[in-house]
């Protein structure tokens, strides 16, 4: 039995039906609102909106859980690989052996860039941030590849490319950048061992593989895969509703996940533990965190929807231990991240605010025990988003109750005003 939300108007009264989610999620359904009371809602942020449905991910903020597919992500992080889970988003449902290998094997097929787009590499200027360049290469790709007639095979075909191909082009910029010798991908590597080693391999010292490093970059894609309807993920859909390629919706992700309070935290969080450990003002860094009137933000510290742990950083923080101590670093960022985090978990004022650290508190200090510089950082979770991007894309276009997206809005400028002639002014 459907129920009803009862909104009473003026003298009128309009019954509006609440749609229920699997996992007993609840919304009103304010579709026919304008069209019944010349009314629109205001939700400045859309923190209580809910722009689509979907049967990708599910996210409890107030218990801490994260599924993908139905699926806990403590599970696919423990069991799992990166690939695995992308075929999982993308297809909605696991792989069989022979589906993961044939995955597998066109990912390699497809690993190749084009030659010619290595011009584009060169000609960006050296300070360049990674993140510009990689949403303007992946736009390009479009050139490159033209659509085929069959639109099933063009959006596997397409899709194949994306995941294949990003990596390489985020391991060319790299090493352009440091004006070295680029790795091409190897058939003989995974996915993970091959951007290692395009990322760190040279002809005077021959990059390695750990198990332990490419297990660490494994569980940190799959934590980044997908998580709902975030900015960035939401600027995917928003562009994708205009009907535009793959590329460009993909494109439009990169470019909102390069924002510091989305994709770029986890290098902000990196700035500002070693601004700590070298100013050594842990105590003063606490204090303007509690103090409304500074602007300063604790970075890598709660989360627009967890109101408690974030479940990937309890997982972050072990692979960080476990990767530092495999590798024998020692690193003086870890020591200040495990004081703050003590100290903001005794505070009151974080526990009351819901200030929990977060998947970026600890993922930064992976990332720079592999070796990827921090300028890479927000590069890095694009090649992890890009699957959830690519599965949330291709759930939008499927959607029977698909619209162009087109938010309304209250204005609040000038009521009509005559035009002033230019002598008259």
């Amino acid at each position: 039995m459907t129920e009803f939300v009862k909104l009473i108007y003026g003298d009128r009264q309009y019954q509006l039906p609440v749609i229920e989610g699997t996992e007993g999620e609840k919304a009103i359904d304010i579709s026919a609102l304008r069209r019944q009371t010349g009314l629109i809602t205001l939700d400045p942020g859309y923190a209580n909106t809910g722009a689509c449905s979907s049967d990708i991910t599910f996210m409890d903020g107030e218990k801490g859980i994260l599924r993908y597919r139905g699926i806990p992500v403590e599970q696919l992080a423990e069991y799992s690989t990166f690939i695995e889970t992308s075929y999982l988003l993308i297809n909605r449902r696991l792989p069989s052996p022979s589906e993961l290998t044939r995955f597998s094997v066109l990912l390699n097929d497809n690993s190749l860039v084009h030659e010619d787009m290595r011009s584009f590499y060169e000609n960006f200027p050296r300070s360049s941030h990674p993140m510009g360049i990689l949403s303007a290469m992946v736009n390009a790709l479009r050139s490159f590849y033209p659509e085929i007639q069959n639109l099933e095979e063009e959006i596997n075909l397409t899709v194949t490319r994306l995941l294949s191909k990003i990596r390489t082009m985020a391991a060319m910029s790299y090493k352009i950048s440091r004006g070295h010798k680029v790795v091409y991908p190897r058939p003989d590597l995974a996915y993970c061992d091959n951007f290692l080693n395009m990322m760190f391999d040279s002809p005077v010292k021959p990059y390695r593989i750990d198990r332990v490093v490419t297990t660490a970059l494994n569980v940190f894609w799959i934590l980044h895969a997908d998580h709902e309807q975030n900015c960035s993920t939401t600027a995917v859909r928003v562009v994708g509703s205009a009907r535009v390629n793959l590329y460009s919706a993909i494109s439009a992700g990169i470019a909102a996940l390069w924002g510091p309070l989305h994709g770029g935290a986890n290098q902000a969080v990196i700035e500002m533990l070693s601004q700590i450990a070298e100013n050594n003002n842990m105590a003063q860094v606490i204090e303007r965190a509690k103090d409304k009137n500074d602007p300063f933000r604790l970075m890598g510290f709660g989360h627009r929807i967890y109101k408690t742990f974030d479940p990937r950083m309890k997982i972050m923080k072990k692979v960080c231990h476990r990767l530092l101590e495999k590798l024998k670093v020692s690193d003086p960022l870890l020591d200040v991240a495990q004081e703050l985090e003590e100290i903001a978990l005794r505070d009151d004022y974080f526990i009351e605010h819901h200030l929990y650290p977060n998947v970026d508190f600890y993922s930064g200090i992976v990332l720079r025990a592999i070796g990827i510089p921090t300028n890479m950082f927000t590069v890095m979770f694009a090649i992890g988003r890009l699957p959830g991007w690519i599965a949330q894309w291709k759930e939008s276009i499927d959607d029977p109750n698909w619209k162009l997206c087109r938010p309304r809005q209250i204005y609040t400028g000038p009521q009509e005003t005559a035009y002033v002639p230019i002598e008259q002014r």
